[in-house]
């Protein structure tokens, strides 16, 4: 939780709290359903909590905005960005049954109402969204596949409607296949720890 406040000294009394409940929310449900690897679980603020707010350092989400997480695991990156933006609203999908009752369980004890899970293919959905979000779901040309007709120009937030997309190592040929035009943020301008090292917030408009 120090790590948390390192970084963001100006949450709320609310928001604290629910920072500090992640450990042990996920510890419980980690030992039913393995969704976090138990080989770096100490790290759970380091590797997953801190680095889901690297998206916050690159683009604040507006009251209101629709946000859909890809593949989102166990809730990284939407259920920190959810306690950090109570007024945005985000949509965490995720195939596997197994994911999204652990995100369920997560949003129901932290009461965040802003947070919807469904266990869905992002192909599937009907409705658009303002940004979408993931974290190293898939190589870019198939991410974008799946989402580009989801997102909806404008922008409901400090940057224009988008991808914003947690992922490290070298990206250039796999963005090129793209066809978009990406802007690249190293997380260790934001975050000193020596893991964000290789790091990145990837980001492209819906233009």
């Amino acid at each position: 939780m120090e790590l948390i406040l390192k970084y963001f000294p100006d949450l709320s009394p609310e928001q604290c709290d629910r920072f500090a409940a992640m450990y042990d929310l996920y510890a419980d449900w980690n030992a039913k359903i393995n969704v976090v690897s138990r080989k770096d679980f100490d790290q759970l603020y380091l590797r997953h909590v801190l680095h889901s707010l690297a998206i916050a350092r690159v683009c604040r989400f507006d009251a209101g905005a629709r946000i859909l997480d890809v593949g989102c695991g166990g809730g990284f990156p939407s259920v920190p960005l959810a306690v950090l933006f109570p007024e945005a609203h985000f949509v965490a999908a995720d195939s596997i049954r197994k994911k999204i009752t652990v995100v369920e369980g997560v949003r129901s004890s932290l009461g965040l109402t802003n947070l919807e899970a469904r266990c869905v293919r992002v192909e599937q959905l009907t409705e658009r969204f303002d940004y979408v979000i993931s974290r190293a779901v898939t190589e870019m040309a198939t991410f974008v596949g799946w989402i580009w007709n989801r997102i909806e120009r404008g922008q409901h937030g400090t940057l224009p409607n988008g991808i914003l997309y947690l992922k490290g190592g070298d990206l250039a040929e796999e963005l090129a296949a793209t066809h978009l035009k990406w802007q690249l943020f190293n997380i260790s301008d934001f975050f000193d720890e020596e893991f964000f090292a290789t790091k990145r917030v990837v980001y492209t408009p819906k233009v």
